[in-house]
């Protein structure tokens, strides 16, 4: 957090004494129980927001709606007066809900202070349930004391290296296939917006004088390096590879792969792909675990990014949650750094798309922003093309603008395997669907690394849904649910599908699966917002809902 920010904002205490208070030229301690209890509720929530019918029955109870607003309006009417013109730069009010912008909020204090809230006497029943919970769970509210205000990280983005395959003395045939290996494999992996990759030259450099983690680690300055060798056996070309992680010198995995030397020329290419899957895994999971076990200031800058990409895709709305903390340290830790800017937007785009949000119009206008400052700070990231490109198309529905984004990242990138994704996902929405199957699978080709394949094949679905090739949109439906079974566009596809192939009751059964995960879903609300309602594929989607008994 910058220091202007700080100054014009306020300081809060979470943990042993409650202390709220402005600070800078006005600085002012604010006492009142009720205010630190609202500005508490609000710090600690999902998305910093809540509804004004949860903050009035939390602070004043359920036995007066009508007494309990006017105590609410008369607790934000002492609040302007207090903050005077910062009210309005700190909290958003509407007539349903209130937010407050964390930017211009600091959490002060440590854990170890106390209980939370240890001294904060308010009797309300509700209020005191809903701090004795987190207390029972504090570790949300811990978080927000680490938030750190670092900036300016050498690199946001883990860093690999895949060196040569070691061979046999003399064995010059060999040594070449071990080479080439390392080459495709890097090549592949460096497609990925979510990796930094050492160059093949590089990694080949290193494997002219002796290896070990050390040497590797101050020459290269990596965080994972993949290694291994390759010999022959009998009829058999056999490769034995390690994955190591370079800071802990962990083995995170190895692989004996083994093929006829004559087939080499053939399975080379399934071997790199599994490999390459594997990395892309193993880098996710361990970013995961790791921000699950160490507080935000306290993980290293190249595990944020991608466990907040990772954590978006997560089928669990805490999960969800969680990915826009990552986010939003990396930004701070980061902020001339593009890619974590068109992230952040993608987050948004997936919060009102996922219909998680609350304020569509505010989230959106807050992708558009992400997305802006990702372009002003590289004009030609083709990944930040791609998402202001998503953001136009599936929000907002200007379809000529979001085409002109992907293919404005193409022309920049013809490997940005998600600019073909989301282009073969605007192409199905217009009922192009031959076209849209061949980007989304040009899309999923370039994109092996990418540890939410889910996503590849839910849009892969819609595209064949679109192409008429029902049981091909049926089969990546359900490849895509096996990963992830809470994600309802795949549903929605699924029982199109379903319908299509005249199979009513597997239709009717799938949405009631999808009612019992989002119990919200109402098919007007799609008719009004989906980008692809008044095409001819959204009319068979519409079709295939009301007859499975969706309404």
């Amino acid at each position: 957090m910058k220091e202007a920010d700080v100054a014009a904002g306020l300081e809060i205490s979470l943990f042993g004494s409650c202390v709220l208070r402005r600070v800078g030229a006005s600085a002012q301690e604010i006492t009142g129980a009720k205010h630190r209890a609202f500005f508490a509720l609000l710090v600690t929530a999902p998305l910093n927001r809540r509804s004004r019918s949860f903050l009035q029955e939390t602070l004043w109870g359920f036995a007066d709606y009508e007494s309990g607003h006017q105590n609410l309006r008369r607790a934000l009417s002492d609040l302007r007066k207090i903050l005077g013109d910062d009210f309005d730069s700190i909290l958003t009010v509407t007539n349903k809900e209130i937010e407050i912008d964390m930017t211009r909020v600091k959490v002060i204090g440590h854990p170890t202070d106390g209980p939370f809230l240890d001294d904060l006497n308010v009797r309300e029943p509700s209020f005191i349930a809903w701090r004795d919970s987190v207390r029972a769970d504090p570790g949300a509210a811990k978080v927000l004391c680490f938030m750190s205000s670092r900036q300016g990280p050498a690199r946001i983005k883990p860093r690999v290296c895949a060196l040569p395959l070691s061979v046999p003395p003399g064995d010059a045939e060999l040594a070449i296939a071990g080479d080439w290996i390392a080459e495709e494999t890097s090549r592949m992996m460096s497609r990925s917006s979510l990796l930094s990759v050492i160059s093949h030259l590089s990694g080949r450099a290193m494997t002219q004088r002796f290896i070990d983690i050390a040497n590797v680690r101050d020459t290269l300055d990596v965080d994972y390096l993949l290694t291994g060798s390759l010999r022959r056996q009998g009829d058999l070309l056999v490769a034995d590879l390690d994955f190591i992680d370079i800071e802990s010198g962990t083995l995170l995995w190895n692989r004996h792969l083994a093929c006829p030397i004559i087939h080499f020329s053939q399975e080379a290419s399934g071997w790199m792909v599994n490999v390459v899957q594997s990395v892309g895994r193993s880098i996710a999971e361990t970013a995961i675990e790791a921000g699950r076990e160490t507080a935000l200031p306290d993980l290293p800058d190249h595990k944020l990014l991608i466990a907040g990409a990772t954590s978006m895709h997560h089928p669990r709305l805490r999960e969800f949650l969680r990915a826009r903390q990552y986010l939003d340290e990396a930004a701070s830790r980061a902020p001339s750094n593009p890619h974590v800017f068109a992230w952040l937007g993608k987050w948004y785009v997936l919060s009102v798309f996922k219909n998680y949000s609350v304020d569509r119009q505010g989230d959106t206008q807050k992708a558009l922003d992400c997305t802006a400052r990702a372009l002003d700070l590289d004009p030609h990231s083709s990944f930040g093309l791609t998402i202001d490109g998503f953001v136009n198309g599936n929000i907002l529905k200007n379809m000529d603008v979001a085409e002109r984004r992907y293919s404005a990242a193409q022309d920049i990138n013809p490997s940005e395997s998600l600019a073909w994704l989301l282009r073969g996902s605007l192409m199905a929405f217009q009922d192009e669907g031959q076209s849209a199957i061949r980007a989304t699978t040009t899309a999923r080709n370039l994109s092996p690394i990418d540890p939410f394949g889910y996503y590849f094949d839910s849009l892969g679905s819609s595209a064949h849904l679109a192409g008429g090739d029902y049981e091909k949109a049926l089969e990546l439906a359900d490849r895509s649910l096996e990963a992830n079974d809470r994600h309802i566009s795949t549903l929605r596809t699924r029982i199109a599908a379903l319908h299509a192939l005249d199979r009513g009751a597997e239709a009717r059964q799938t949405a009631q699966e999808l009612m019992r995960r989002f119990p919200y879903f109402r098919l007007d609300d799609y008719r009004k917002t989906h980008p692809s309602a008044d095409s001819k594929t959204g009319q068979l989607v519409i079709a295939a809902l009301a007859s499975a008994g969706l309404s």
